[in-house]
């Protein structure tokens, strides 16, 4: 069959699912399919509470017969099934598979239908179905988790009846510059002939191209280094501000004179949350552990970026303490909750931690974030955030993400004779008391 008569799945409509669909939905039929009612809703209405992709750009799709869904059954005629759900980790950092789990049993019951119904539907019956993953997750999983759950739901044989795809996902949210279709895609499948097929689907809609993996654990294991290479690098940075600090030396001022040699890796300090660089470290090093190795390096860094919000915290109560200003009762306003700037999610948001600290120390804290879902941060955490500034007198303000919408803000009405620190480093140095 020609690869253009495909007609694809997608299972889950998040930050990674909702892009890949509009991309595919331009060429091929897509079924959109995600278990959250509401989501469904608000796509079906054409709007999309992520920002990952235009409205009119939705509406379009939709017009054009993209179909939207929370019923796995509306997707009984397709052949090409991507699962773009979330790989989280537990509260004891231990890699949650729950829905990979969830779709693949899915899935299963889906291509058991389709084999049955195949000989009454016309191309169907030469289609062996391809479930092709994006989640990230440690080498191997696909092929050791997640293709026995589908044998078992569905009572097809791998390789045989059905087969098996890999393209890790490499969304960066809020990034309108580095789009799905233009960001170059690992591909890889569970035979030779698999491999291609899903390279030259992807290649059809992917403008930047695809690099084509030499098996699945290899496509795997690239995914979860790029994120445990960048969160090391950060860790070790964030480390150096932290020694800085303690030289009474300005970070950013020494990172600005080293970038001046050509080969020196311009990372900043921060706090390092959100769906990947966060948490792929955790399922390598589970994997790690599971053939006998300790990785020290990973875990080092996951333990230094995880601290950061603490160290921010006492940062900014030391400050205090330095002005002579009480700290009980003392306020303290929070601009940003979400994991990173111009974005409103905030999974595994670091911003927590900083007030938590603060706290500790019964210190009001406020919190403010207009790009976030306020009804949902209550849902999750149980805080009410500021839904607009007021005049307060704030004995302390941390700029904690860098939204567009902040940098407009006069911070020194806030706080008069109190602290303003810069988690970012994107304030003027004569404007702030410190920065991380």
């Amino acid at each position: 069959m020609k690869i253009t008569e495909r007609k694809i799945a997608i299972l889950g409509l998040g930050y990674v699912g909702l892009p890949l669909a509009l991309a595919f939905a331009k060429k091929y039929l897509v079924v959109g399919v995600d278990i959250n009612e509401k989501r469904i809703n608000e796509l079906q209405a054409g709007f999309d509470s992520t920002f990952e992709v235009e409205d009119r750009d939705l509406q379009s799709a939709i017009i054009n017969g993209l179909t939207l869904t929370n019923d796995i059954n509306e997707t009984l005629n397709c052949d090409v099934f991507v699962v773009t759900v979330p790989t989280p980790v537990d509260q004891y950092q231990r890699p949650v598979l729950t829905p990979m789990i969830n779709a693949s049993e899915a899935i299963g019951r889906v291509i058991a239908n389709n084999i049955q119904i195949s000989d009454d539907l016309p191309n169907v019956a030469d289609r062996k179905p391809i479930i092709i993953y994006e989640s990230t997750v440690y080498p191997g999983a696909t092929e050791e988790k997640m293709v026995p759950i589908i044998e078992l739901a569905s009572g097809l044989k791998f390789n045989q009846d059905f087969f098996i795809g890999y393209s890790p996902e490499r969304i960066n949210p809020g990034d309108k510059e580095h789009t799905v279709t233009s960001i170059l895609k690992i591909t890889s499948g569970s035979t030779p002939e698999i491999a291609e097929i899903v390279d030259q689907l992807y290649k059809s809609v992917i403008d930047a191209g695809t690099f084509k993996a030499s098996s699945i654990k290899v496509a795997e294991a690239a995914k979860v280094i790029e994120n445990t290479q960048r969160d090391i690098n950060i860790a070790f940075i964030n480390e150096l501000a932290m020694i800085f600090g303690m030289l009474n030396l300005d970070t950013h001022e020494i990172l600005e004179a080293a970038s001046t040699k050509w080969n020196f890796l311009n990372f900043k300090p921060g706090l390092v949350g959100g769906h990947c660089i966060g948490v792929d470290p955790f399922y390598l090093a589970q994997k790690a552990q599971e053939v006998g190795y300790h990785p020290e390096m990973i875990l080092a860094g996951r333990r230094i970026n995880d601290g950061m919000g603490k160290y921010v915290a006492i940062e900014v109560l030391k400050l205090m303490i330095k002005k002579n200003m009480g700290l009980k009762n003392s306020r303290v306003l929070i601009l940003g909750f979400a994991f990173k700037e111009n974005c409103p999610d905030f999974r595994n948001t670091k911003v927590i931690d900083i007030y938590h600290e603060l706290m500790m120390f019964n210190i009001d804290v406020d919190i403010y974030d207009p790009c976030v879902n306020a009804d949902e941060v209550k849902g999750e955490y149980g805080i009410d955030l500021l839904n607009v500034i007021g005049s307060a007198n704030y004995s302390a303000v941390i700029l904690a993400v860098a939204h567009k919408v902040f940098l407009e803000l006069n911070l020194r009405n806030l706080v008069k004779n109190g602290i303003i620190y810069d988690v970012k480093g994107v304030l003027e140095r004569t404007s702030i008391d410190a920065r991380l």
